[in-house]
């Protein structure tokens, strides 16, 4: 837990590094439970543990101090459904407060969506990959790091 003002206590000391080091455009994912963390950063990204978090406590930290990308029309990807769960119809609440944590911090909201395997292929090219405690199926988020302007820099 980092004891620091305005910092809050979900970013550990390793994650709050990993922000401060991203530039503009570097992609940070947010990966649930069952997400091959260990095996996608044996291919370069930075492995941050968040044990016991769900995304969205992560998340909500995370956009008070990082900005999202305004350069691309989408600064945020969700994994998509594999076939078979489109075919049932299967629904991912999860997705929903993404959005709306997305669109408190400034964003539009709308969640690119990334077949299965290309998702993986994506995070091994990120800057970092947090393994959370998430279990919601489909759980899965990745974030595009935009720029602070000088004006709001201290």
């Amino acid at each position: 837990m980092v004891v620091l003002k305005g910092i809050p206590s979900v970013l550990s000391p390793e994650l709050l590094y990993a922000l401060a080091k991203m530039g503009h455009g570097d992609e940070l994912v947010l990966a649930d439970a069952n997400f091959p963390v260990s095996s996608v950063c044996k291919s370069g990204p930075m492995e941050i543990r968040a044990d016991g978090l769900r995304i969205s406590q992560l998340l909500e930290g995370i956009l008070k101090l990082f900005p999202l990308d305004t350069y691309v029309e989408q600064p945020a990807a969700v994994m998509d459904l594999v076939e078979s769960d489109q075919q049932r119809g299967l629904k991912v609440p999860v997705w929903d407060q993404f959005t709306a944590l997305l669109k408190k911090a400034g964003s539009h909201g709308n969640l690119e969506k990334v077949e299965r395997f290309a998702f993986y292929e994506r995070s091994k090219k990120a800057f970092a990959v947090v393994a959370t405690g998430e279990t919601a199926l489909y759980g899965n988020l990745i974030i595009k790091k935009g720029v602070i302007p000088a004006e709001e820099l201290c």
